[in-house]
């Protein structure tokens, strides 16, 4: 297939404090082959917990077209003075009405429109509306607009992410899930055409657990005692997966983990 028939798409999992923007901004500018279109979560990238508008500008510039988010989205109150004044930062669409921001949106990529929704599981998690059934609704009305859609399922239980790309098999172009921090190897191309990952991992620490000074967690999970959760410091790396896309179908024809160390 000649490649402007194809979309290739980026995404980078959980973006955690300093750490993990820096980690991403060096592996983007490495790139040699630039992909038509990056997506990044970024519900950690505030210290590890939500999200600022310099982040979204630090990262933008760096090359991400689209930010997707989770359960930490609005940990950061500077958060609602920018969220719904810009088109390419989403919230979890499954998410109560009213909630400011938005679960997807419309991005003109390689030429062609993609859409990109931002969906969060309810298993070991907030009782937000059914995922499934905002998907099945929001699914329907961006297929009006284009079959080329990314979605990323924000959600804690693997069978929950598992069930979604089943679910989604053929209406959506690819589904990675996010939120666990640690990169899965499930990768594959599901029956009816939709690339599936349970998880991406994260850009972050590698010294820490998910992200964070290990001795913060030791404290709370070892000696039982509270503890003020710290991004790690030392060495970060990224972790994503790339595909390969049909711009006239919206199946995916590939799928591959991304891992990338930093260079210290």
């Amino acid at each position: 297939m000649e490649s402007n028939k194809k979309l290739t798409v980026l995404f980078l999992g959980d973006v955690i404090g300093k750490p993990g923007r820096r980690v991403v901004v060096e592996y983007l500018e490495q790139l040699v082959n630039k992909p038509d279109l990056i997506i990044c979560n970024v519900e950690n990238a505030a210290h590890g917990f939500g999200v600022v508008e310099r982040h979204i500008e630090e990262l933008s510039q760096a090359g991400v077209n689209v930010f997707t988010g989770g359960n930490h989205t609005f940990d950061q109150k500077e958060i609602f003075g920018f969220i719904d004044k810009h088109n390419n930062v989403l919230r979890p669409a499954n998410y109560p009405e009213g909630t400011p921001g938005k679960g997807f949106c419309l991005i003109e990529a390689g030429g062609v429109k993609v859409g990109i929704l931002n969906i969060q599981g309810r298993i070991f998690m907030e009782p937000l509306d059914s995922p499934f059934m905002v998907a099945d609704r929001l699914v329907n009305e961006i297929s009006k607009e284009t079959n080329l859609i990314f979605v990323d399922m924000h959600a804690e239980a693997t069978a929950e992410k598992v069930a979604m790309g089943w679910h989604l098999d053929g209406r959506v172009s690819v589904l990675v899930g996010t939120h666990t921090h640690v990169q899965t190897a499930d990768e594959r191309i599901l029956t009816n055409g939709t690339a599936y990952l349970t998880d991406a991992g994260c850009c972050g620490p590698t010294e820490g657990v998910i992200g964070m000074d290990r001795q913060s967690v030791f404290r709370r999970m070892i000696n039982q005692l509270p503890a003020r959760f710290e991004v790690a410091q030392g060495p970060a790396m990224v972790n994503g997966v790339i595909c390969t896309l049909d711009k006239t179908t919206g199946k995916a024809l590939s799928i591959d983990r991304v891992q990338y160390k930093q260079k210290i």
